[in-house]
């Protein structure tokens, strides 16, 4: 029997848990309540800060209590053109602008959205990555339901009551500029995971990996492997449906 592959390593957690010391808090939409079912609340940007391991920024929007003397703070994930000082409004009733929060039944087609809810209520889940965007792209009242453009291109209906914010989010671009050298890419994985430096499966050796050994560095069988593979034989291309390069252009079901 070989060694403990790194795959099932992973499994265990350990070495291999994101560093989360130092991050912010977790990003998410207000709770949903009666001002902005029906209305809406006003906020206020009070700054925009950087979450380690995360590529897009985020802002700390204060909101006033709507049934207490106090103020909430909530940590929104930024949209572009945000600022320190604006007023950024959630609610069905609120403004068509960049930053404030409404929804996606409220919106008109061709409206450009991000950290949009999957379900009502779930506080965002989808297109929250830095540069990361959704187009709104028809609505049916009858069902109460809007057909959205995911970042990846594929269409999802929503309930028409699933809240978003209106923009693109912050940081895009962020890939654009190479690391260079491995000095930057040491400093960008600690603040992530243990995932960096990674040795090559056909670099190692036999009792090591699955693709170890031989002369020449060839992984000697085929690269896809089935879903119901043992976890000591499950690297590679898993439960692939198709290899190779993609040619032509992506076909998307309306």
């Amino acid at each position: 029997m070989g060694r403990v592959i790194r795959s099932q390593r992973k499994g265990a957690g350990s070495i291999f848990t994101a560093r989360t010391h130092r991050r912010k808090g977790a990003a998410k939409l207000r709770a949903i309540d009666y001002s902005e079912r029906n209305g809406y609340v006003r906020g206020l940007v009070k700054e925009i800060i950087h979450d380690p391991g995360r590529g897009a920024p985020l802002a700390k929007i204060q909101f006033r209590d709507p049934y207490r003397f106090k103020t909430n703070t909530e940590l929104f994930i930024a949209t572009e053109g945000m600022y320190t000082g604006q007023f950024v409004f959630c609610g069905k009733t609120a403004q068509l602008v960049v930053g404030n929060t409404l929804p996606v039944g409220q919106m008109p087609e061709g409206t450009i959205i991000s950290n949009i809810e999957e379900r009502p209520g779930d506080r965002g889940s989808i297109a929250r990555a830095s540069g990361n965007y959704a187009t709104v792209i028809g609505h049916n009242v009858d069902e109460g339901v809007t057909r959205v453009k995911l970042p990846s291109g594929n269409k999802k209906v929503l309930k028409s009551t699933c809240r978003a914010t209106i923009g693109v989010v912050a940081g895009g671009g962020r890939i654009d500029k190479p690391l260079l050298k491995a000095g930057r890419a040491f400093f960008k994985h600690r603040a992530k995971r243990n995932s960096w430096p990674r040795t090559r499966g056909v670099a190692m050796n036999p009792v090591d990996h699955v693709h170890g050994g031989g002369n020449h560095q060839h992984i000697g069988k085929a690269s896809t492997v089935s879903r119901s593979a043992v976890p000591g034989q499950k690297v590679g291309l898993i439960a692939a449906r198709r290899t190779g390069l993609l040619r032509g252009t992506k076909k998307i079901k309306d």
